[in-house]
């Protein structure tokens, strides 16, 4: 999917003689040949010879992904671009030059030769719809009808790298307890395949019974060594399935979201992160000149769960009626206090947009330092827990020899 937009822009090689007649050669890149052609005829180059650059075999499979870092990063540099007075046409070429993923760089000239080609940046960024979103097509639109461009670029560029801090601080809450329990299943699995069975052939001398909890490892080592393959197929499995199953059931997904909601310490997390992404939206498109009804609808597309995006729908519902935004998200009863006095003190004193910023970087620096709780909280945890299984093990492995030793003493 991700691929099919980017191949309608094709690659041509040209040689030919610019303004100065000096001979020039180089790479235009359009969504035909008689679309390059009148490219560099507006670049002041008559072209001697244009053809299409033949693609490698393999390049669909090696194309690096475009990921949102990629678009925020994108977007941060036009806006510097132009904000230094720099035009959009030549923006682009510039920001192109600099960027590291070819993929990246491939849409930024397509977009340069739909701009160039006559249409609106905003109409241009539609034709990438799995990398610019509607939401970003709409500020960009808004900034474009207003005359302001620059400037709603940059209020873009700072909702980007918000919306990017925010998931990495998700992501980190996560990654490392993950990482640890990870490593300490591998070092488990290591020992009980590859230790134990040496003191087992150990303990087979001795000619006594061994204690119930070194026995219980050895029966544990022996049915991970002869039946590792099943459980392998069944970790593969599940996580296939699993993987499947988000993938194609929104039924599994919406679940998915419920439950992450109901889940302690990990529930607060994604409450906190959930109202700070809306707010945040809310408050830049809003900000931007977005009829609060649409920005709504932009909401939902970007809330993350479903449980918030129904919600918001039935906020923009409620408000298509005539409601307050503030007593509409109210009648919800999943949005904290603070959040609901902000948002109708804004209303009141028409500073709507400012108010939801606030609320924002509140919930931010809330889900910041639940982050580091979190995280504070879960390594004692962790560490007891290696060291129960770990120090288990070990223990297991040497009762035997020690019971010897106190026999023979």
């Amino acid at each position: 999917m991700a691929a099919k937009s980017v191949e309608q822009i094709l690659s041509f090689a040209y040689e030919g003689v610019d303004k100065r007649g000096q001979k020039v050669k180089g790479e235009v890149s359009s969504k035909n040949m008689a679309l390059a052609k009148a490219q560099l005829r507006k670049q002041g180059i008559t072209a001697n010879k244009v053809f299409k650059k033949r693609g490698n075999v393999l390049a669909g499979l090696t194309k690096r992904k475009v990921t949102p870092s990629d678009i925020t990063i994108f977007t941060r540099q036009l806006a510097t671009m132009m904000k230094a007075g720099v035009p959009l046409v030549q923006s682009f070429e510039i920001v192109a030059e600099g960027l590291d993923n070819p993929t990246m760089k491939e849409v930024v000239l397509g977009i340069k030769a739909e701009v160039e080609g006559g249409n609106s940046f905003a109409s241009a960024l539609q034709k990438y719809p799995d990398y610019f979103d509607e939401l970003f097509c709409n500020l960009v639109n808004s900034g474009e009808q207003s005359g302001s461009l620059e400037s709603m670029l940059d209020r873009v560029a700072q909702y980007k790298e918000k919306s990017e801090l925010l998931k990495m601080k998700i992501k980190k809450a996560m990654k490392y307890p993950i990482t640890v329990v990870s490593v300490a299943a591998i070092v488990t699995a290591i020992l009980l395949i590859k230790v134990v069975p040496v003191f087992q052939e150990l303990f087979a001398g001795f000619g006594a019974e061994l204690p119930a909890f070194t026995q219980f490892v050895i029966r544990l080592s022996d049915g991970l060594q002869n039946n590792w393959y099943i459980f392998m197929i069944v970790g593969l499995g599940i996580s296939f399935g699993f993987s499947e199953a988000k993938k194609r059931s929104q039924a599994f997904r919406n679940s998915i979201d419920r439950l992450l909601l109901r889940l302690p310490v990990i529930g607060d997390l994604t409450y906190k992160s959930t109202v700070a992404r809306y707010c945040r939206t809310l408050s830049t498109t809003f900000a931007a000149g977005v009829p609060l009804i649409d920005a709504l609808v932009a909401c939902a597309g970007a809330a993350g769960n479903i449980v918030y995006k129904d919600a918001i729908m039935r906020i923009r519902d409620d408000v298509a009626t005539g409601q307050q935004l503030g007593f509409a998200m109210r009648q919800t009863g999943i949005f904290p206090s603070m959040a609901l006095q902000m948002v109708s003190i804004g209303e009141e004193s028409g500073a709507l947009d400012d108010m939801l910023d606030k609320v924002a970087t509140h919930f931010e620096n809330e889900v910041d330092n639940a982050v580091d709780g979190l995280t504070a909280m879960m390594e004692p945890m962790i560490m007891a827990f290696l060291g129960v299984v770990i120090g288990g093990l070990i223990i297991a492995m040497y009762m035997p020899i020690f019971q010897m030793g106190s026999v023979v003493g």
